[in-house]
C-alpha cells in the first residue's frame, strides 16, 4: 500500500513564506509525476504545480513566479516552496503521487493522494 504524506502547512502573514514537504512510502516500484493540488472551502481541488521524474515542471498561472517546486527522487519525495504568499493561497494543500506500486504485476500507475495540510495567509 502507498502512502503519501505531506507536512509544512501552517499559519503566515501576507508576503510571508512557506515549505511543503511530501514524502511517498517505500512501497514503490516507479515513481512518476508528483504535484501539489490546493481546495479553498467551497471551491474544487485545483493544479498548483507539478514535477516529472525527469525534472519538467509545470505552475498554476497564479502562482508562477511565488512558488517552486522540487523533488528527491532518491527518496520519493517532492517540495513546494511558497514565497510572496498571498491570502487567496489559503487552502487545504494535497500531494499527489503518480506511481508503479512495488506489488503490481504490470507498468500501470496509480494516483496517490496525502491527507492534505492547510496553508492559511492572514492579511
Amino acid at each position: 500500500q502507498v502512502r503519501v504524506v505531506e507536512s509544512g502547512g501552517g499559519l503566515v502573514h501576507s508576503g510571508g513564506s512557506l515549505r511543503l514537504s511530501c514524502a511517498a512510502s517505500e512501497s514503490i516500484f516507479s515513481m512518476l509525476a508528483m504535484g501539489w493540488y490546493r481546495q479553498a472551502p467551497g471551491k474544487q481541488r485545483d493544479m498548483v504545480a507539478i514535477i516529472t521524474r525527469s525534472g519538467i515542471t509545470n505552475y498554476a498561472e497564479s502562482v508562477k513566479g511565488r512558488f517552486t517546486i522540487s523533488r528527491d527522487n532518491a527518496q520519493n519525495t517532492v517540495y513546494l516552496q511558497m514565497n510572496s504568499l498571498k491570502p487567496e493561497d489559503t487552502a487545504v494543500y494535497y500531494c499527489n503521487a503518480n506511481a508503479v506500486p512495488s506489488d503490481s504485476t504490470s507498468p500501470r500507475s496509480y494516483n496517490y493522494w496525502g491527507q492534505g495540510t492547510q496553508v492559511t495567509v492572514s492579511s
